[in-house]
């Protein structure tokens, strides 16, 4: 009786001892849901190279480009027309002046179906910058891209405001190039900002390609005749 009793204590002994791990672990829990939001409203009042300055419930902090402030909202790039910023996991370009709420609707979730063509290659059309385009999906090209044709009827200032690279192409092998940042990209109810893309020196690709800087972003889904893409969150 008295091994019986003692070994009754143990178990009793565990199982307020699992108790207690539990409530730890969900007061954990708890506490990291409610951070995810550790605020009620944001402003963005200043813009710099990398830098902004927002203001969060009153208070003013300065934001450096990949570090999170104690609300847990990160800077990923900011110029002079935004600052790209991830609030509660989710990234979207923020102009200045421009309010957030705490209490908003996270957006749902976007789908674009693209179907096969005649010559077994995805093809649709979409817009850059606001002006439609031809597009070939290509997840063998590393950046969304176009022949510098393409890039002056878009209006593209990739001369000012590119950076020269050299680019391989399976046509005319190494080629010279301009790397830029295209300001929207959009397919179907899918847009994504700030897009990096790249100009290619000629008249070749004859389609814009729709490369890895914008597929990359999103979940990709093929079912024979038809590319799903969809956004992520």
């Amino acid at each position: 009786m008295t091994v019986m009793s003692h070994d009754i204590t143990k178990e009793r002994h565990g199982a307020a001892c699992c108790s207690l791990l539990s409530m730890l672990l969900l007061t954990l829990m708890l506490s990291w849901v409610g951070d995810s939001m550790a605020f009620e409203r944001l402003r963005v009042v200043a813009l710099f190279s990398d830098k902004a300055m927002v203001e969060i419930d009153g208070k003013n902090r300065l934001l450096k480009k990949d570090k999170a402030s104690p609300e847990g909202i990160v800077l990923i790039s900011s110029d002079a027309k935004g600052a790209v910023l991830e609030v509660d996991g989710q990234r979207e370009t923020y102009e200045l002046g421009r309010h957030v709420s705490a209490s908003y609707s996270k957006p749902k979730s976007q789908e674009v179906r693209i179907w096969r063509d005649s010559h077994g290659s995805y093809t649709t059309v979409g817009t850059i910058n606001g002006r439609t385009v031809n597009m070939l999906v290509d997840t063998g090209a590393s950046s969304v891209a176009m022949s510098e044709v393409e890039a002056r009827r878009l209006g593209i200032p990739y001369l000012l405001t590119g950076k020269v690279i050299r680019v391989s192409t399976a046509s005319s092998g190494n080629v010279k190039g301009y790397r830029v940042l295209l300001d929207r990209v959009q397919v179907g109810d899918i847009l994504l900002r700030n897009v990096p893309g790249t100009v290619i020196e000629g008249s070749s690709p004859r389609e814009v390609l729709l490369g890895m800087t914008f597929l990359g972003q999103l979940q990709m889904e093929n079912r024979g005749n038809v590319l799903l893409l969809k956004t992520k969150y």
